[in-house]
């Protein structure tokens, strides 16, 4: 049996079980699902992210590109499950989930409203 020194001696020569933080980042998996981003060039504004989405975080707003006015969708980062399936449903792929985990503190939750200008 081994004594308490024995384990305490033990425990202080074995490999550290946390990070440090920031200075280490854990290594994320592959099915890891972080931000939004959308290519707002290859949106064709078919809505379907609007309609899949089971929180209603999703809406389409107006936006001005060089081909005139189309509709894209906006996010509410307060209420997204980050569930994917919007990203499944687009047909041309243009909204993905990223690995960006980096979110930022905010006082005033409007600030988790992000137009599609912000999820570039």
């Amino acid at each position: 049996m081994i004594g308490p020194l024995a384990k305490s001696t033990g425990a202080i020569l074995e490999k550290r079980s946390t990070l440090d933080f920031p200075m280490e980042k854990q290594a994320l998996p592959d099915s890891y699902r972080g931000k939004l981003r959308l290519d707002m060039s290859t949106c064709i504004s078919c809505r379907a992210c609007e309609r899949i989405c089971p929180n209603k975080t999703i809406t389409m707003v107006d936006v001005m590109t060089d081909k005139g006015k189309k509709v894209m969708p906006q996010i509410g980062l307060e209420r997204c499950l980050f569930c994917a399936l919007c990203e499944e449903v687009c047909p041309p792929k243009c909204l993905t989930l990223s690995k960006d985990v980096s979110f930022n503190e905010v006082e005033d939750k409007r600030a988790l409203l992000k137009r599609p200008e912000e999820l570039e």
